[in-house]
């Protein structure tokens, strides 16, 4: 079981470099943040098969926070970019 979700860890490493594409050829930041999501997700992914994988509980915490990270990450980005938008309806 312990080589499946390391091959699964891999795999998903995978993702991530196709992600990297996307973030250095994005057309908008749109584009960017969603990689930046897909890099979050598939970050806590590999984090949680890892622990699994090689019974390192410790894993599992720093997945946790990095799920807490990809979302003040995101709130902070929807902020920005609602309130740059707002200013443009007004003119």
């Amino acid at each position: 079981m312990p080589e499946l979700n390391l091959a699964l860890a891999f795999f998903l490493l995978l993702n991530i470099a196709a992600g990297l594409l996307r973030i250095v050829r994005g057309p908008t930041s749109a584009d960017r943040m969603l990689a930046a999501q897909l890099f979050g997700t598939t970050g806590v992914a590999v984090l949680l098969l890892l622990a699994e994988a090689q019974n390192l509980p410790a894993l599992r915490d720093v997945a946790l926070t990095f799920v807490l990270l990809a979302v003040l990450a995101t709130v902070a980005f929807v902020r920005r970019f609602s309130d740059r938008s707002d200013g443009d309806d007004e003119s």
